[in-house]
């Protein structure tokens, strides 16, 4: 069975032949319509503090075939703490401005109840961490490291609620649905569960059910070559639900533990885009009542507080049951995770701290908390 995962990682991320199917990506697609129709509520936000946009994580999705398992020889919290560092750094920064030399008392409590706002973390959440600190530090002076430790405490009781692992039941197939805006990283991420649940050695069917983008249908293509899913796709400008359905058929068929269903990124404002998606829900049922067993949101944590709108949406159009988080490693608002947490309780199965394979890992809530404090 080692050796088996051994050749299986091989033929995934390199070291030996590609497989067939492993054919460079296709560029990126010209900008459609519907993008262009896109609502500030949705608009992306790259230009944190003057640094430069980070790459899409959408494309071109797939490791390039020579590329190693792991891109650097760097454990998963050495990477979360990098990928953070944005994030970390800003708060760290403010929280040395504001307590240096310093008492706290009540125009220290302000401003650093303002800096946590300001990092995406809610003002709910911010409200409760600054009542923490002046119920236990009031009048004393308190160093950087002292409060980064207050701060980490009290955003890890926020996070482990939520910090609920996706569990593949086996009831064959378990049905996954990803949704969400454009360029959150759909197609990406399930590439990347693909070959997490391959590795485990469950069997996994592939539904190329975003039909608008023929680049996500050739992108998911690539993913099935390298994880040895199968892979149900039509040519670009096919019925969605129709696809979803005849996924679920094959899946049954072959036996298969997991269909994981991408989707087309769709926005709030296009009434046909969220009925479609309804849609494939409801066709999704007509063969299994108790289908899709889990609807994957993933978002983009450089949208910052926007991304709490989308949550409210995709929830009351599909039913979201869990959250992925990408791109944290792109901007200074990783604390949005934070505030998403509070307001809706949804499970956090991933977050993406970059776009290597191994940049999405399970969401543990002490890790994170620690990470974005700088600890």
């Amino acid at each position: 069975m080692a050796e088996e995962k051994r050749g299986l990682f091989r033929r995934m991320f390199g070291g030996g032949a590609a497989a067939p199917d492993a054919v460079e990506p296709p560029p990126p697609p010209p900008d459609l319509p519907l993008e262009a129709e896109m609502p500030a509520l949705f608009a992306r936000d790259t230009g944190d503090a003057g640094l430069p946009p980070h790459p899409l994580d959408d494309l071109p999705g797939a490791p390039a075939p020579d590329a190693p398992v792991e891109h650097e020889r760097v454990g998963w919290l050495g990477r979360l703490r990098r990928g953070l560092t944005r994030s970390s750094s800003a708060l760290s920064g403010s929280i040395a401005s504001i307590f240096t030399k310093r008492k706290l008392d009540g125009a220290t409590l302000e401003e650093f109840e303002e800096a946590l706002i300001r990092a995406d973390l809610g003002i709910d959440v911010a409200a409760s961490i600054t009542r923490t600190l002046a119920k236990e530090r009031f009048g004393k002076e308190l160093s950087d490291e002292d409060v980064k430790a207050i701060l980490a405490a009290e955003v890890e009781k926020v996070l482990t609620p939520v910090a609920r692992p996706l569990v593949i039941g086996r009831r064959g197939p378990e049905v996954i649905l990803v949704v969400g805006v454009n360029g959150t990283g759909k197609t990406t991420t399930i590439g990347k569960l693909s070959a997490k649940y391959r590795a485990e050695g469950l069997a996994v069917t592939l539904a190329a059910g975003d039909t608008f983008r023929a680049a996500a249908i050739d992108q998911l293509k690539i993913w099935g070559g390298r994880t040895g899913s199968k892979v149900i796709a039509r040519e670009a400008g096919s019925d969605a639900a129709s696809l979803a359905f005849e996924a679920l058929r094959e899946a049954k068929a072959d036996g298969s533990d997991v269909l994981i269903i991408d989707t087309a990124g769709r926005l709030q404002n296009r009434a046909e885009l969220m009925a479609e998606l309804e849609k494939v829900i409801r066709v999704i049922r007509k063969q299994d009542p108790a289908a899709p067993h889990h609807v994957i949101l993933t978002l983009d944590a450089t949208t910052g507080q926007n991304a709490l709108s989308q949550v409210e949406i995709f929830q009351k159009t599909a039913g979201v049951t869990g959250l992925v988080m990408t791109k944290l490693d792109g901007t200074a608002r990783g604390g949005i995770l934070v505030a998403l947490s509070s307001r809706f309780g949804l499970p956090v199965h991933f977050i993406g701290v970059g776009e290597g394979v191994d940049d999405l890992e399970p969401f543990a809530a002490r890790d994170f908390a620690r990470a974005i404090a700088g600890l």
